[in-house]
C-alpha cells in the first residue's frame, strides 16, 4: 500500500500508493509508522486521493514510550507501516492499576482505550456536542466505568452532578448494585418527588456575596445595604439582651436624625412613626410608656403639635429617645454565627433601611427598596422553601450533609436535580454551592485531600460572563477554575453552546471530549479558544455517530476517536417516541 515519501512538508509526509496495490478507503485516521535508522516516528494519515497519502506527524516512539512532536522528520527512505497492535497500548492507553477503561477506538476493531485516572480527573474537563450527540450517555458511562474499575475503589470519591433536566437519577440509582459501599443521593427542587430529599440551603450561611446573587444585586452602591443587612441579621440572632439594645440604639439614631432636620413637624412625626411601624421593640414602640415630670405620656402622644407647630413634649421626646443611643454598639459585631431564617434577614433589612444616610440619600433608598421588594417577593415565592434549613449547623456539617445517605453510609455521587426552578435561581444556587465547596477545600489540613468533582450540566446556562466580576469584583466559576483544582475542587462542564460559556473557565480545561457539533460559530469558537486544537479534529467530529466523541488533552497521548459502550442503566435522555404517543 505504501510507497516511499515523495515529499515532506512542514509537518505532513506524502507518500506515494505503491504500484498495482488497491487503496485502501478505510486508512483514514489510522495511524502509520515510520522506520529508519532504528528511530520511530508515529503518523495519522489525514488524506487520500488516487495518487498519494498525506500523514500528519504526530510524535516519536523512544525507549518504548510516546513522546508528543516530532524533532527530526523521516528521511525519504523511511519504511512505512500501519502501527501494530503491541504499539496500540503506547499511544491510547495501557491497561495498568493507574488507569481507567473509557472507551473502544472504532478505528482499530473497538481496541479498549484506558487513561490515566489522575490525567484525567484531577483537571478541569468539557464535554461538548450537539443535543442528542451523546453528552449524557458519555458522561453516564465515564462515571460508571469509574465504579466498575476494579484496580481502583473510589469509595472517598464526591461527584457532584448539578442536573437540569433530571436525567441521571435513573443511571446511578442501582449503583450500589456493584459494590454495596458506593452510594447514591438525590436531592429535588420538586417538593412532590418521593424518591429524593428536597434541596435546602441554610440562609444563614450564605455571605454577603451569595445574598448579593440571590438577590440580583446591579449597583455597587447596594453591597453595603447588604453589608449592613448580614452584619444585623447575624447580631439579632444572638441571644440574650444585646439583640434588643442594639435594634432600640439603631430606632433611637435613626429618630434622632429625623429630629433635627428642617422638615416640618408633621413630616417628622410621619417619618417617626412609620419607622416604628417596620422597626420596633417591646420597649420601643408607638405604646410604650414614658416617664415626665409627674406624669406618663404613650410615646405616640408625645407627638402633639402645638400652635407654633412643634411637639409639645419636644424635651422629653429627646430625652427619652437619647436614653437608648449607646455610641459603642456602633462598632459591635456578633461573634458567631448563629440560626437565622429568611424573615428575620428581613427584619434585619428593614432596620438596614432606617439607618443613618439612607432615609436622605433618594437615590440610594431606591435601591434598598429594590433589595427589599426581592426579598420579600422572595419569601412568599414557591423558592422560599429551598432556603427554610430547620437547625442550626456550621460550613463543615452541611457539606457533609450533603454526601451522607440516611443510612448513615457516605455517598460517591449525589445529584442535584434542577428541572423545577428557573435559570436565574439555578444559577445562583449553583454559584453558591461552588462557593461554598471553594471555602471548604481552602481550609482543609491537608491541601486536595477531599477532592469534590462537579458536573454542570447545561453549563452555558451558568457559566457566563455575567456581570459579577463588575459587582463583586470577581465570578466564582472562573475564580474555581483558576484555583480550584489545586485545592482538589475540579469542575466538568456538559454544554451544546460552549460559545455561551465563560471564556477564562474553557481556557483552564484540560481535558475535552466533543461529540458531534455543526454550528460553525460553536467550532469557531473552540478553535479559537483551545491552542491545541486543530483543523483535522474540527472536522473528525463533524461526522461523529451519536456516543462517539473525539477527546484530547492532559490524558490523552495523542487525539482520539473514542466510541463509549452504552450506559447501562442509561439516563433520561433519549428522545420523544412521538409515534407510538400520537398512537
Amino acid at each position: 500500500m505504501f510507497g516511499k515519501i515523495v515529499y515532506i512538508s512542514d509537518n505532513v509526509a506524502h507518500i506515494e500508493i505503491k504500484e498495482g496495490t488497491p487503496i485502501n478507503e478505510d486508512l483514514l485516521n489510522m495511524h502509520v509508522i515510520f522506520e529508519d535508522d532504528n528511530k520511530k516516528i508515529l503518523g495519522e494519515v489525514e488524506d487520500l486521493t488516487q495518487e498519494l497519502i498525506k500523514v500528519r506527524f504526530l510524535g516519536e516512539i523512544r525507549d518504548n514510550k510516546f513522546v508528543l512532536g516530532v524533532i527530526r522528520k523521516p528521511k525519504l527512505s523511511a519504511s512505512i507501516r500501519i502501527i501494530t497492535e503491541d504499539e496500540f497500548g503506547l499511544v491510547i492507553g495501557e491497561d495498568n492499576k493507574d488507569s481507567l477503561k473509557l472507551g473502544v477506538s472504532p478505528l482499530y476493531n473497538d481496541y479498549p482505550i484506558h487513561v490515566d485516572i489522575n490525567d484525567m480527573f484531577s483537571n478541569h474537563m468539557a464535554i461538548f456536542g450537539n443535543t442528542g450527540s451523546g453528552k449524557s450517555w458519555g458522561l453516564a458511562r465515564l462515571l460508571q466505568n469509574v465504579f466498575e474499575n476494579k484496580s481502583v475503589v473510589p469509595i472517598r470519591s464526591n461527584f457532584l452532578i448539578f442536573d437540569a433536566y433530571g436525567e441521571y437519577h435513573k443511571a446511578f440509582e442501582k449503583i450500589n448494585e456493584i459494590n454495596p459501599s458506593f452510594n447514591f443521593k438525590y436531592f429535588t427542587t420538586n417538593a412532590d418527588d418521593k424518591n429524593g430529599t428536597l434541596l435546602r440551603i441554610p440562609i444563614y450561611l450564605l455571605n454577603v456575596d451569595d445574598l448579593a446573587l440571590l438577590l440580583n444585586a446591579t449597583d455597587h452602591s447596594q453591597l453595603p445595604i447588604i453589608e449592613k443587612m448580614y452584619k444585623l441579621a447575624r447580631i439579632f440572632s444572638e441571644s440574650g439582651e444585646m439583640n434588643e439594645a442594639y435594634k432600640n440604639h439603631l430606632i433611637a439614631k435613626a429618630i434622632m436624625n429625623i429630629l433635627y432636620t428642617n422638615q416640618t413637624s408633621t413630616s417628622k412625626r410621619n417619618d417617626i412613626f412609620s419607622i416604628l411601624n417596620d422597626c420596633s421593640t417591646s420597649k420601643f414602640n408607638s405604646e410604650a410608656p414614658v416617664q415626665g415630670v409627674g406624669y406618663v405620656r404613650k410615646f405616640r402622644e408625645c407627638f402633639i403639635i402645638d400652635k407654633d407647630g412643634s411637639f409639645q413634649e419636644s424635651i422629653l421626646i429627646a430625652e427619652y429617645v437619647s436614653s437608648f443611643i449607646n455610641p459603642d454598639l456602633d462598632q459591635y459585631e456578633a461573634m458567631t454565627n448563629n440560626f437565622y431564617t429568611l424573615k428575620d434577614l428581613e427584619k434585619a433589612l428593614d432596620f438596614t433601611l432606617i439607618s443613618e444616610g439612607l432615609l436622605k440619600n433618594e437615590t440610594t433608598y431606591s435601591y434598598a427598596i429594590a433589595l427589599k421588594v426581592r426579598l420579600h417577593s422572595l419569601i412568599i415565592s414557591e423558592n422560599a422553601k429551598y432556603f427554610e434549613y430547620p437547625t442550626m449547623t456550621n460550613l463543615n456539617n452541611y457539606i457533609a450533609s450533603l454526601v451522607v445517605c440516611p443510612n448513615g453510609q457516605k455517598a460517591q455521587i449525589i445529584n442535584f436535580n434542577l428541572e423545577d426552578i428557573d435559570d436565574s435561581l439555578a444559577k445562583t444556587i449553583t454559584k453558591i454551592y461552588t462557593r461554598m465547596l471553594f471555602e471548604f477545600t481552602k481550609k482543609l489540613p491537608v491541601r486536595a485531600s477531599i477532592p469534590f468533582h462537579i458536573f454542570l450540566e447545561e453549563a452555558h446556562r451558568y457559566v457566563q460572563n455575567d456581570s459579577d466580576k463588575e459587582l463583586l469584583g470577581y465570578n466564582i466559576f472562573d475564580r474555581v477554575a483558576k484555583e480550584g483544582r489545586k485545592y482538589g475542587l475540579v469542575f466538568n462542564l456538559i454544554s451544546q453552546r460552549p460559545v455561551e460559556i465563560s471564556e477564562t473557565v474553557i481556557s483552564q480545561c484540560s481535558n475535552f471530549m466533543i461529540f458531534k457539533m455543526n454550528h460553525p460559530r460553536d467550532l469557531e469558537y473552540i478553535k479559537k479558544m483551545l491552542p491545541n486544537i486543530n483543523q483535522e479534529i474540527i472536522e473528525k467530529q463533524k461526522s461523529l455517530q451519536p456516543g462517539t466523541c473525539v477527546a484530547f488533552g492532559k490524558a490523552f497521548k495523542i487525539p482520539l476517536i473514542i466510541k463509549m459502550a452504552e450506559p447501562k442503566p442509561a439516563p433520561y435522555s433519549s428522545n420523544c417516541d412521538v409515534k407510538n404517543r400520537w398512537q
